[in-house]
């Protein structure tokens, strides 16, 4: 079983940090640093709580002045790179947000992205400044460094991952938009990926902009058609019919009413029909499309997981995304496995599988997810990649 993420900070990383500290500031008690960190319920913590303790032990150690505690640990952040060293912004999250510091955070902030990321620690500034920090993450985009203009769009993402929500732009995503239109050829993909991320947090709360901007930006450049594809993932999953027109997939025919299945027939089953948490199932997949020309689809397979409280949860997994001959076949197998991850914990019950295509439910059976064995170790581990075969007029 993989560690947990709060590992980073067990063994001799506490440690090791305070020497590092010490030789930028003699006076920094070491001792009472590492003492200081795992007081207490460190055990019992998690990531989040972890870092928050290293940086609040640090403030104490530290010299009171946040311009000369700054100056220390500039002294020392260029051997501080990587996930483990997000307590640098948190820092300044903590303790700079004062209005007499408020450029000097900037500075550290933009500095500290560098080597981990600072897309946690400049939402609270964000919340208690929306209008001077939309104008700071302005400025960031142009800034000549990728890992500070990714910044001026990861941090204002409505919905950013392990963060802070941005309610205001939940509401009104029209402050995000400069920004985006900044970024949209950057030349990084580190950067791309973030502004596709951030409109696809918007799309989940205003789907219509969200089409309305994929209309204007596509067709001006290959890296603002890249942003634009991945920017409108949820609204394909959802089958938004701008966007499933847009990007060339294609519909049911006849009409409103009496449509007709892109798909003649779908099957799908699972091998075995139980498995227990930590288990895995061959999902067997058969669809025969409807004849006529060559049309473009999406493929995937859903399963609606089993909560806590015994509701579900529909999540769905890509097949296939490309173009099919009109009365051909494609079959096959993927083997997805119940093991609990870090963003998913498995429950027992009846599982609900099904088959879509371009948005639209083909086929369903069901899959019996049963208590873990005794002496069973549930694993890490994301579903694994299909084996597709393809018969009919797609097979020569």
């Amino acid at each position: 079983m993989a560690e947990p993420l709060k590992a980073i900070y067990d063994g001799h990383f506490i440690e090791s940090f305070a020497a590092l500290v010490k030789s930028a500031w003699s006076s920094f008690d070491e001792a009472a640093f590492a003492a200081g960190v795992r007081a207490g319920d460190w055990e019992q913590l998690e990531l989040k709580a972890r870092m928050r303790r290293i940086t609040e032990t640090l403030g104490a150690e530290l010299p009171d002045s946040y311009e000369e505690a700054l100056r220390i640990l500039y002294r020392i952040d260029e051997k501080c790179t990587g996930l483990p060293y997000l307590f640098f912004p948190d820092f300044v999250e903590v303790y700079g947000r004062q209005a007499e510091h408020w450029e000097l955070s900037m500075a550290a902030l933009s500095r500290f992205t560098v080597r981990s990321t600072s897309e946690f620690a400049v939402r609270p500034f964000i919340l208690e400044d929306q209008e001077r920090m939309a104008a700071q993450m302005l400025e960031w985009a142009g800034h000549d460094n990728e890992h500070v203009r990714r910044l001026a769009s990861e941090g204002m993402r409505p919905r950013l991952p392990w963060a802070q929500a941005l309610p205001m732009f939940k509401k009104d995503p029209s402050p995000i938009f400069p920004i985006l239109e900044k970024l949209k050829r950057d030349p990084s993909l580190y950067v791309r990926k973030s502004v596709a991320n951030n409109l696809n947090d918007i799309a989940k709360d205003h789907p219509g902009l969200i089409a309305d901007l994929a209309y204007s930006w596509r067709g001006e450049d290959e890296r603002t058609d890249w942003i634009v594809r991945h920017g409108c993932r949820t609204l394909i999953k959802k089958n938004d019919p701008r966007i499933m027109a847009l990007f060339g997939y294609a519909g049911p025919s006849g009409e409103e009413g009496d449509e007709q299945s892109l798909a003649a027939s779908a099957e799908l089953k699972a091998v075995p029909e139980a498995v227990p948490i930590g288990g895995e199932a061959k999902l067997r997949y058969r669809i025969r499309l409807r004849e006529g020309e060559r049309v473009k689809l999406r493929i995937e397979y859903g399963v609606d997981f089993v909560k806590s409280g015994g509701k579900t949860s529909l999540k769905r997994f890509l097949l296939s995304d490309r173009e099919y001959e009109g009365g051909s076949v494609f079959e096959g197998e993927r083997v997805h496995r119940f093991a609990d991850l870090t963003t998913r914990k498995h429950y027992a019950g009846p599982h609900r599988l099904s088959l879509w295509v371009n948005g639209r439910e083909a086929a369903s059976s069901m899959l019996e997810v049963t208590e873990t064995p005794a002496g069973a170790a549930a694993g890490f581990e994301e579903p694994a990649g299909a084996a597709v075969q393809m018969t009919g007029a797609d097979r020569s």
